[in-house]
């Protein structure tokens, strides 16, 4: 979780610049992604919550507005994380890699990111029918891994039909993606989220999708 004094300017969020006050925010953030993991939104308690890192109830609403504030500022961090992530994916991504490897980092690099905000997401697809703007943040992220990937998996496709080949990255994209999102969701197997064999599966399918486009004469 953030420390600099910028990193929690969020809606909602009571900005402190005392280094002690921003610890307790902190903890109060990384406690209540860690809880998200085994419960619902509807079931985190507050009160739990604040004991589990030693802060009074006081001291959470002191911080934050609501319980909403709370999962917004959860949210917001996460899509931060994303955003650094799908920059430095893009970047181990450049230069002279095969198509086979560039899949690999770029699949990885989202299931790594899935995996350590996965209760956060949970909660945010739970509550997506009841908080419309609760999936925006990921949805914008989702735009931007598929906007990223495409000058990146280009080159390693060949010059001829680029704009077909773009759709193809952005179908693929839009197959992993919707993978991931039913794991997190529902976990029907038979691979879970956690499962070192799903990085392997969805690169493979990937690398499919934009092989058997690479194929296509017309």
């Amino acid at each position: 979780m953030p420390s600099r004094p910028s990193e929690f300017d969020l809606p909602g969020v009571t900005p402190s610049r005392q280094k002690r006050s921003r610890e307790t925010t902190a903890a109060l953030l990384g406690a209540g992604a860690d809880m998200l993991r085994t419960h619902s939104l509807a079931e985190l308690s507050i009160e739990a919550l604040c004991r589990q890192v030693g802060a009074t109830v006081g001291a959470f609403y002191s911080r934050f507005e609501s319980k909403n504030a709370y999962f917004n500022a959860l949210m917001a961090l996460a899509a931060r994380d994303g955003e650094r992530r799908v920059s430095e994916m893009a970047d181990d991504a450049r230069g002279d890699a095969d198509l086979a490897t560039r899949c690999r980092q770029l699949v990885g690099g989202i299931i790594d990111w899935m995996r350590a905000h996965e209760g956060v997401l949970h909660a945010a697809l739970q509550h997506d029918d009841n908080r419309p703007d609760s999936w925006s943040p990921f949805k914008a992220l989702a735009r931007a891994n598929t906007e990223r990937a495409i000058p990146l998996l280009l080159p390693a496709m060949g010059k001829r039909r680029r704009a077909a080949k773009s759709r193809a990255i952005a179908f693929g994209f839009q197959v992993v993606l919707g993978t991931l999102v039913n794991a997190i969701l529902n976990d029907p197997g038979p691979l879970s989220l956690h499962d070192a064999e799903l990085k392997v599966r969805l690169s493979d399918c990937l690398l499919l999708l934009l092989e058997a486009e690479m194929k296509q004469k017309s």
